[in-house]
């Protein structure tokens, strides 16, 4: 914590002094501008930084830093890069301490990502060990669970690390290593009919309909879980070769995932906690689908309940998809339209990220316009990142 203050305090100092950072809203339509993305990005870094959370290894922050590391990559400030390196001197370069636990490598993606700028070894040395370890040493998860990666979230975390790895060490081993562990995620967990993946095996239904379902009799597949699965394989995609031999599986989800999500978006460019059941939970508590909560955005003007990580993640991967040529773009773009226009509508004037669902393993969590998480703000990052791409 106190050196995610320390970092804060350096890039606040270089942030807030800057005319550009003056407390007023832009015209709606200069939320596609190059100046506003590279501007708020910056706001939204300052913001997250000067209000630490978590433990830097936590699986929040290795959300957040990969945001971080885009924000970098789109604007260059050497002030960002200069926070990212003194975070991974601090950390000692290392994960968290559960090897085997998706969760505590996901820090490990910013890691190889400002090893391939610096070329010092030890900033990836204790990836690789790790990463090699649950090669060798039977871990607690598949003890537990049967599976390591064994909830959806973990398609996020740990499967661009081991991509990242392949491509920075030209070694393919990794890739076999992360396709092997990616199928049984699969395997478990995602819905052919829906193609939509569920939480983790407690939230799978049987084949005489047995299990846990929305109020609406639906299936429980959450915006969060979703998103963070999305962000994990367009990391995965950008770091494959283009013959990999598993690259059309990966590319076959993507676009699966994709069409379903394009469907389930919300009238305000958002996508709800719960995708199937967007009446019962639309960002706070209700039971029943005649439930309505509405909320304002931070100029005052109503705005309905998107869940802000799950829908930043979305965003971020149909424009990645749009920018590579995978996605239909005349599809594709009003929909990245409407949720790059409905995530800044989620931002309050000094950067905050609001409506992000807390940390927990059910869409049914309630949130407000206060509610804020670290991966909120990198989700919104990412999304910044690849919309600034996009030629509108």
């Amino acid at each position: 914590m106190k050196f995610l203050s320390f970092t804060a305090g350096l890039l606040a100092s270089f942030l807030l002094s800057s005319p550009s950072f003056a407390e007023q809203k832009p015209p709606k339509d200069d939320v596609f501008s190059k100046n506003y993305i590279k501007e708020t990005m910056l706001k939204v870094t300052d913001w997250q930084l000067s209000n630490p959370k978590h433990k830097a290894t936590d699986w929040t922050n290795g959300a957040f830093y990969a945001g971080v590391m885009a924000a970098y990559e789109t604007t260059k400030s050497s002030r960002i890069l200069d926070s990212l390196m003194l975070m991974g001197e601090r950390n000692n370069w290392l994960p968290g301490n559960r090897y085997d636990h998706a969760d505590d490598i996901a820090i490990c993606q910013t890691y190889i990502d400002l090893y391939r700028i610096k070329k010092d070894r030890r900033m990836i040395q204790a990836t690789i060990d790790t990463v090699q370890k649950i090669r060798k040493v039977p871990g607690v998860e598949v003890k537990r669970h049967g599976i390591t990666w064994w909830w959806c979230d973990a398609l996020f975390m740990a499967p661009p690390v081991l991509a990242k790895l392949s491509k920075t060490l030209n070694d393919p081993s990794y890739l076999t290593q992360n396709d092997t562990l990616f199928k049984q995620t699969y395997d478990l967990l995602y819905n052919t009919e829906e193609d939509l993946y569920a939480r983790d095996a407690s939230y799978l239904v049987n084949a005489s309909g047995e299990g846990k379902k929305e109020a609406n009799g639906k299936k429980i597949f959450w915006s969060r879980g979703n998103g963070w699965v999305m962000g994990g394989l367009v990391r995965v995609l950008q770091e494959l070769p283009k013959n990999h031999p598993q690259r059309d599986f990966y590319l076959t989800q993507f676009k699966e995932m994709s069409n379903r999500l394009a469907a389930l978006q919300q009238a305000d460019g958002l996508w709800r906690s719960s995708l199937l059941d967007p009446e019962s939970f639309p960002g706070g508590e209700g039971s029943g689908s005649g439930f309505n909560y509405q909320k304002y955005n931070w100029d005052g003007n109503p705005a309905c309940c998107g869940e802000g990580s799950g829908s930043g993640f979305n965003c971020y991967a149909m424009a990645w998809g749009i920018n590579q040529g995978i996605l239909d773009k005349a599809k594709f773009k009003p929909v990245v339209q409407k949720a790059w226009t409905g995530l800044n509508t989620l931002l309050t004037p000094a950067g905050k990220v609001g409506w992000v669902q807390p940390i927990g393993a059910d869409p049914r969590r309630n949130f407000n316009a206060e509610s804020w998480e670290v991966y909120g703000a990198g989700a919104y990052l990412l999304a910044g990142s690849e919309v600034i791409k996009m030629k509108w």
